[in-house]
C-alpha cells in the first residue's frame, strides 16, 4: 500500500508539472516573423545612367506618348532598359557608352583598316567568307593590296566564323589569307597579307570619273557617307562635272548609310533643277513629337520645320534627270536625297531596294541635357541617339519602312573584281545603258557560285549607327535642364 500511494504521488505530480508547463508555453508570445529583405536596387551609377535615358526619351522622343512605366531603380543594365522604352516600330534609336568613338565616326574618323566588307556563307558550310566591296585609298588595306572582289577566307590562320567575322572590322591587328573566286576553279591567286589599323580621317568623296558613252558624258561619283565637313569636296567635283561639259550624272550611294542633313541640303543643291535651287523650294518637311511641333510653329522656326534648297552653294549642275544607284545599304540621307529631289526632276534607281529609314535624330550627351557639371560628369561617356522627327517630301511621301524598290534591278556583283566607277560594273553598266539607250560592251561578268548568301555588311563597328539622319542645327539649349 505504501508502495501504490507513492507512485500516485509521483503520478499527480508529474501532471502538475506537466499542466504548468502547458501554461508556461502557451502563455508566451508568438514570435515576430522576420521581415521580408529589400529588394536590391541598382548602383547608383546605373541609375543615373537610367535617369538620363529617361529625361531625353521623356522630352524630345517622337513617340514619347508611348513610353512604357519602369521604375529605373531596379534596372541594373542600361542598355537593356534602354531598348525597353523603344516604340514597336523604332529600329534605329539607341545609346553608347563610348561617345567620343561614336561622334569621331559620324565626322569620318575612323581606327579601321579602311575596307568595306560583305560576310555571306555557302548553303553546306558554317564557315563565313568576307567579300571586299571597295577599299579606301592609301589606308592599311590598300597599301596590302586589297581591291574590290577579294574574297577573305581566313584570318590568322583559322577559319571565319559567326562568332569572330567582326573582327575584320573591329580588330586592332589581322593576318588575312585571301584570293579571287572564279567560276569552275573555286579560289585561286591565294596570298596572305597583315594590316594594322589605323586612325584614319576618310573623305567620303570617292571614285569620281567621267565616262564618255553613247555620245554622251557621263559623270560618275561614289559618294560613302554624308558628312558636312567634306562639303567642299562635293564642290570640286561638281565645279570638274561642269568644266568638262558632262551632261548626266550617275551618284552611287550603293553603300552609303546615310548621315547628316547638311550635307543632304548641299549636295541636293548641287546638282537640282536652277530654279528649284534659286526659288529655295522645300527639299523634305519635318514631323516632331506634339511638344516640339507646336513650339515650333508658334515661333515660325522654319529652319526646324524641314529643309529647303539652298541658293548659295558654289557650283550647280542644274539638272532635270538623275541616276542613283542603290543598295540594301543605301539609308537615311541617302534615300532622303531620292525622295527629295523626285518632286522637281526625274530620279532613276538602278540596283537594290534601299533600307527604309524616313526618321531622323539628334546626339544627346548629358552635358546637352543638365547644369551641373558635378552631376554629369560621372556618366559623360554615355550619350543617347533618339529619333526625333520623321520627314516626307514636298508631295507628302513618307513611312517607307520597307525602302524604295529599284526602278531598274540589278545584283550588285560582289565577285567581281572591276572597280567601282569602271563601266564595265554591273550596276553602272545597266545605269550607262539607260541613260544612253547604247550597250556597253562590257568583260562576262563573273558567275556568282551557287548557294552563297549574304548575310551582314559593314566598315567599321558602327556601321548600324550610321544609318541615322542625323539632323543638323537644332538648337540643344532649348532641351529640359535640371
Amino acid at each position: 500500500m505504501y508502495k501504490t500511494e507513492n507512485n500516485w504521488k509521483a503520478i499527480k505530480n508529474l501532471l502538475i508539472l506537466l499542466v504548468f508547463t502547458a501554461g508556461l508555453i502557451t502563455g508566451c508570445d508568438k514570435p515576430e516573423p522576420e521581415p521580408e529583405p529589400e529588394e536590391e536596387t541598382a548602383p547608383e551609377l546605373t541609375i543615373k545612367v537610367n535617369q538620363f535615358f529617361k529625361d531625353v526619351m521623356e522630352d524630345v522622343y517622337l513617340w514619347y506618348k508611348e513610353l512604357p512605366s519602369i521604375d529605373i531603380k531596379y534596372e541594373f543594365d542600361s542598355e537593356a532598359y534602354f531598348e525597353k522604352l523603344l516604340f514597336h516600330e523604332d529600329k534605329w534609336s539607341f545609346v553608347t557608352d563610348d561617345i567620343k568613338a561614336l561622334e569621331g565616326s559620324f565626322e569620318g574618323k575612323e581606327t579601321s583598316f579602311g575596307w568595306s566588307l560583305a560576310f555571306g556563307r555557302f548553303s553546306d558550310t558554317q564557315t563565313i567568307f568576307a567579300l571586299v566591296e571597295y577599299v579606301y585609298p592609301k589606308t592599311p588595306a590598300a597599301l596590302a593590296g586589297f581591291k574590290r572582289g577579294d574574297l577573305i577566307y581566313q584570318m590568322n590562320n583559322a577559319n571565319i566564323t559567326n562568332a569572330n567575322y567582326m573582327d575584320l572590322l573591329t580588330a586592332t591587328n589581322l593576318s588575312c589569307t585571301y584570293g579571287q573566286y572564279v567560276s569552275g576553279s573555286g579560289i585561286t591567286n591565294s596570298k596572305t597579307a597583315s594590316l594594322a589599323a589605323l586612325e584614319l580621317n576618310l573623305n567620303p568623296v570617292q571614285f569620281t570619273n567621267i565616262i564618255e558613252h553613247g555620245g554622251k558624258k557621263i559623270g560618275y561619283l561614289f559618294y560613302a557617307q554624308y558628312i558636312g565637313n567634306y562639303n567642299s569636296s562635293l564642290d570640286s567635283v561638281i565645279q570638274y562635272f561642269i568644266a568638262n561639259q558632262v551632261t548626266d550624272i550617275v551618284l552611287d550611294l550603293r553603300y552609303n548609310p546615310g548621315g547628316g542633313t547638311d550635307a543632304a541640303q548641299h549636295l541636293c543643291s548641287s546638282l537640282a533643277p536652277l530654279d528649284v535651287v534659286n526659288g529655295q523650294k522645300t527639299l523634305v518637311k519635318f514631323q516632331w513629337n506634339d511638344k516640339y511641333q507646336a513650339f515650333w510653329e508658334s515661333k515660325d522656326a522654319d529652319n526646324q520645320l524641314g529643309i529647303n534648297f539652298i541658293n548659295t552653294v558654289p557650283h550647280k549642275m542644274g539638272l532635270n534627270k538623275l541616276w542613283v544607284i542603290t543598295g540594301q545599304g543605301t539609308a537615311s540621307a541617302s534615300e532622303l536625297t531620292i525622295t527629295g529631289l523626285k518632286p522637281y526632276m526625274t530620279v532613276t534607281t538602278v540596283g537594290e531596294t534601299t533600307y527604309g529609314k524616313y526618321t531622323a535624330s539628334i546626339t544627346l550627351k548629358p552635358e546637352d541635357f543638365y547644369e551641373s557639371i558635378s552631376y554629369y560628369k560621372a556618366i559623360d561617356n554615355w550619350g543617347v541617339q533618339p529619333i526625333i522627327l520623321k520627314y516626307a517630301n514636298s508631295q507628302g511621301v513618307t513611312d517607307f519602312k520597307d525602302g524604295f524598290a529599284p526602278d531598274i534591278a540589278v545584283e550588285d556583283d560582289l565577285f567581281s573584281t572591276i572597280p567601282l566607277g569602271n563601266k564595265d560594273e554591273a550596276m553602272l553598266k545597266k545605269t550607262l545603258e539607260n541613260i544612253t539607250g547604247v550597250e556597253v560592251q562590257a568583260i562576262k561578268s563573273t558567275v556568282k557560285p551557287a548557294g552563297f548568301t549574304v548575310i551582314d555588311r559593314g566598315f567599321s563597328k558602327y556601321d548600324k549607327n550610321k544609318r541615322e539622319l542625323l539632323l543638323d542645327g537644332f538648337d540643344k539649349t532649348l532641351l529640359r535642364n535640371e
